[in-house]
């Protein structure tokens, strides 16, 4: 039987009480070692370059550097971390700017210890993992420049693809779902990009919702 990999996880927050409570909340789950703890952004950067974490959880509303301005710094250290944002806000703005800056996940602070496993586990696979709160609200946020789903153009493979990131998949679980090549599959997905319009799988996610895929 195989073993699942263990998580390196960072915890960062401003709220003693909030942060040790999750900590006491993944206390006992096995595939998952926190390696670190912090209170603010410059201390998420710092300990990020310092134990190059699989995943950061962390708050975006804190004193020094807030975690929007944390996210952008570690981005600049080229480091495989992968953020996910935990808030009380579901404001789409910080949403969309979260992953405009290349945070993988974004989930509220009420969310059940089920929830938060699956987000880390998601992110920590390469997958981009919305609340189902935020997405919600992602999706019912208008947009004068959004193109119409008949204005896209994508072929009936190209919908294939689309649909396959929507759910999450990576590009190597793509190709052997399609029996087509990761090369194939990363030249699909550009298409898809540019027909679209859509930056991050986030955003393709939600145009396959639009499309019904």
């Amino acid at each position: 039987m195989t073993t699942a990999p263990t998580i390196n996880l960072l915890i960062v927050d401003d709220h003693d009480l909030l942060r040790e409570g999750i900590v006491a909340r993944l206390s006992d789950v096995s595939t998952i070692k926190i390696i670190g703890q912090g209170c603010n952004g410059k201390e998420a950067v710092e300990l990020c370059k310092e134990h190059e974490p699989d995943v950061l959880l962390m708050d975006i509303s804190m004193p020094e550097m807030n975690g929007l301005e944390a996210a952008k710094e570690i981005k600049l250290l080229g480091i495989k971390t992968r953020i996910l944002f935990l808030s009380i806000y579901d404001d789409n703005e910080y949403v969309q700017e979260a992953l405009r800056i290349g945070a993988s996940g974004f989930v509220l602070k009420d969310v059940s210890k089920p929830e938060m496993l699956n987000a880390i586990k998601s992110v920590s696979q390469g997958a981009i993992y919305l609340g189902p709160k935020v997405a919600a609200s992602l999706q019912n946020t208008p947009s004068d420049t959004q193109k119409t789903p008949t204005d896209y153009g994508l072929t009936n493979r190209e919908k294939q693809v689309l649909s396959l990131i929507a759910e999450g998949h990576l590009n190597k679980e793509i190709a052997y779902r399609l029996d087509i090549s990761i090369r194939t599959v990363e030249s699909h997905r550009s298409v898809i990009r540019d027909k679209t319009g859509g930056g991050n799988a986030a955003t393709l996610a939600k145009i396959a919702r639009q499309l019904g895929l």
